[in-house]
């Protein structure tokens, strides 16, 4: 099946990059059965109208997203302005099974996603959602994304609060009656989850690897969209999970 020869190829190779050191290794049977997003598409996704308040000073939020692989969600993030930490990890299941072995077997009730830390009076939650629909993730894919097939690869957000449960869910609202997407959204709003950071050798993985054929072909167009359509939110320099201290 394609999930579990990309399940299994991922892994192997990241582990194989771990203990080699070696980038953009070339491995078979990574195909994606999807085209990323055009930026025309991105572009046509409108900011929501519902948003969580502005503070006066600068702080530090909490976001968990999940959209497909965790490689390119991190990716993505950790190129938004305003965002201070992109950590990939699991959310939606228990602490003994939170590991990528047995999450990749789709039976744990995890999905890959990426804990985003930001700063509010830079780029709101409402923001976040923005690029998370326009850039990141295909919501109209029930349990998959691209080549991923899954509960592991759900679309899902997981609301940290009130203000966020409100935000999500209004948005949802909002693009399904503008018929944005030509299929009903089917991203889940979840209450809060505990979150689990995943292997070392998953953090930065697209920008270590970017040549990686996985990336090349899923990620790295989602990289340029977010250049392309949001160049005010764009940072050039990633802020990287390992270099500052991450597990």
């Amino acid at each position: 099946m394609m999930d579990a020869m990309t399940s299994r190829s991922r892994v192997l190779l990241a582990v194989g990059l771990a203990l080699l050191g070696i980038a953009g290794v070339v491995v078979v049977g990574a195909s994606p059965s999807m085209q990323p997003r055009s930026q025309a598409a991105s572009s046509a996704v409108p900011a929501p109208d519902v948003d969580e308040p502005v503070p006066s000073s600068p702080t530090l939020e909490t976001a968990v997203l999940a959209g497909g692989c965790f490689w390119g969600v991190q990716g993505v993030f950790q190129h938004v302005k305003g965002v201070t930490a992109a950590e990939s990890g699991y959310a939606g299941g228990d602490a003994a099974t939170a590991n990528y072995d047995t999450v990749s077997g789709g039976e744990t009730g995890h999905a890959e996603s990426v804990r985003v830390t930001y700063d509010p009076t830079q780029v709101t939650f409402g923001q976040l959602l923005h690029v998370y629909f326009a850039v990141v993730t295909d919501p109209t894919q029930l349990n998959r994304q691209g080549p991923d097939v899954g509960t592991q690869y759900r679309s899902a957000i997981f609301a940290q609060d009130a203000i966020q449960q409100k935000v999500a869910a209004a948005y949802i609202a909002q693009l399904d009656q503008a018929g944005v997407f030509p299929a009903k959204i089917v991203t889940t709003v979840s209450p809060k989850a505990e979150f689990f950071p995943a292997e070392a050798y998953h953090q930065d993985f697209l920008n270590s690897n970017p040549s990686y054929p996985y990336i090349a072909a899923n990620d790295m167009p989602k990289l340029e969209a977010l250049r392309t359509t949001f160049p005010a939110q764009y940072r050039a320099q990633p802020v990287l999970m390992l270099a500052a201290g991450g597990q």
